[in-house]
């Protein structure tokens, strides 16, 4: 035979994508609701297709979890440049911290990858190189303005959105809009 092997750039049929966007759609919302141990299994059943379906699309949760992640990088970055063009610094700071709270409260699969210990895949470094340098014109506008205490480093911005993620999860069952 002279065939040549196919291609992974070639297009999916309409069905498969289909099925890709169902398994991604499903993916988002058990990583939201079940952080990053989410099953295979159960993101099949919310999707509706087989598991061997999930697999076959994504070998394995790491390709998964990729594919997911690259669009919330892109979410934080675009809220980061929304708060940077805001012409109050202290504004622009708060709406980064409060927005990006919101993400993460409301996805527990983001706060995992974006707090958790495992800092040193190469996605989560990417984020940082991507969304660092942002960060840091917010924290640096607001210290320029006097806005901001001249001895917080962006250091300090992840601790704090660790501590209040903490908060939400322990008033979530009494007070959910906290």
């Amino acid at each position: 035979m002279t065939g040549s092997p196919v291609s992974p750039e070639r297009p999916l049929r309409r069905d498969a994508e289909r099925n890709r966007q169902r398994i991604l759609d499903a993916a988002r919302d058990v990583f939201a609701e079940q952080g990053l141990r989410g099953s295979h299994d159960e993101i099949a059943r919310r999707a509706g297709v087989g598991v061997g379906t999930v697999y076959r699309r994504f070998p394995d949760k790491e390709q998964l979890i990729d594919a997911l992640f690259e669009d919330r990088v892109a979410e934080i970055a675009e809220l980061a440049h929304a708060a940077l063009a805001l012409d109050d610094p202290w504004e622009g700071l708060v709406l980064f911290l409060v927005r990006g709270q919101e993400l993460q409260s409301g996805d527990r699969g983001l706060k995992e990858l974006i707090l958790g210990a495992d800092g040193g895949h190469a996605r989560v470094e990417r984020a940082r190189a991507e969304i660092s340098p942002l960060v840091e014109q917010l924290l640096e506008r607001g210290q320029a303005a006097g806005v901001v205490r001249a001895d917080v480093t962006i250091t300090d911005l992840p601790l704090i959105q660790f501590a209040l993620g903490a908060i939400v999860d322990a008033t979530h069952a009494t007070a959910p809009e906290t």
